[in-house]
């Protein structure tokens, strides 16, 4: 039996044509909603959730999207929970039909991030397909992966990953982005499903602040971008040191590439993603190292080539 997390903020009737469709799409579907702080002029809306056989975790105040997808992760982690959580949103803009695609995938797909993925086809607001194209390529040039859609809300996870979901940083929107950022540093594949793109009145009834959010956004990229700088600078600096010290090419690129991937490593779970230890450390650390030296041998070997053929043309 999957569960359903939803987080809604001031939601309107969609919320609960959602949880009865879903009922009817799968009638032992458990479904957890979280009432962000939306007050008693919507406390009738949650009500009737409840009665509708939800679960619903209330927080007296706003506190953002990603504080209320970690409210409902901690609860669904203290409750014991084994089978897939599928994460949609309260707009309407998530099908049930979709919904139940994803929780499937996350069955065919266990201990990975599943992705739902719009393909923006129809009518789309200007603002959300623009959004969506320019975090698309920032995210692609910053990690060199390609999402199609780095801004869905709709996204399935094993049971397994709810204590790394508690972990990622984040209180509002920057959550999502900060996810994305950890799955791969955490060791974590991505499986995308296509579904389909629904915007009801021009997405009006979206809480998303177009600047103050889009900084906190931008914000874990921008971080990701500085270490990323950092690292590949302090690499050059040590290979040529070390070329220098040692003459020898496979030490140096060795060195340099401990050095910098350690820093890296680091960087990348105290200062951009704020974890200085968690449980999955080590099994992260093993990937990722795995990951560094099957790059060194690559590296190295290219470097011995472009050596070689170097001073081959240098003799003749």
């Amino acid at each position: 039996m999957m569960t359903v997390l939803i987080p809604a903020y001031e939601p309107d009737q969609r919320l609960l044509v959602l949880i009865a469709n879903l009922k009817k799409a799968a009638s032992g579907m458990s479904i957890v909603v979280v009432d962000d702080g939306s007050g008693e002029a919507y406390r009738d809306i949650f009500d009737q959730a409840s009665e509708a056989g939800c679960i619903v975790l209330t927080h007296e105040v706003n506190l953002g999207k990603g504080r209320a997808l970690k409210t409902g992760f901690s609860y669904l982690k203290e409750s014991g929970v084994s089978d897939g959580i599928v994460c949609a949103d309260s707009d309407g803009q998530h099908l049930p039909s979709d919904i139940l695609r994803i929780a499937e995938a996350v069955n065919a797909h266990p201990n990975e991030l599943v992705l739902g993925c719009r393909y923006f086809t129809g009518e789309v607001p200007l603002r959300s397909r623009f959004g969506n194209s320019a975090t698309r390529l920032v995210y692609a040039l910053t990690t060199g992966s390609r999402i199609q859609d780095t801004q869905t809300g709709l996204r399935g996870f094993s049971a397994s990953m709810l204590d790394w979901l508690c972990q990622i940083p984040g209180e509002r929107f920057e959550y999502e982005m900060n996810m994305l950022l950890a799955v791969q540093e955490d060791g974590y594949r991505m499986h995308e499903v296509p579904i389909h793109t629904v915007y009801l009145e021009k997405n009006k009834s979206s809480h998303f602040r177009p600047i103050a959010d889009s900084l906190k956004v931008y914000a874990p990229i921008a971080k990701f971008c500085s270490s990323s700088a950092l690292s590949a600078g302090l690499d050059l600096v040590l290979l040529l040191l070390l070329q220098l010290m040692t003459g020898s090419l496979l030490f140096s690129v060795a060195g340099a590439r401990a050095g910098s991937s350690l820093f890296n490593y680091a960087m990348n779970r105290r200062f951009v993603f704020g974890r200085k230890r968690s449980p999955s450390i080590l099994s992260s650390a093993a990937k990722y190292f795995a990951l560094v030296v099957l790059i060194l041998m690559f590296n190295y070997a290219l470097m011995f080539l472009f050596h070689e053929s170097r001073a081959c043309f240098l003799n003749e």
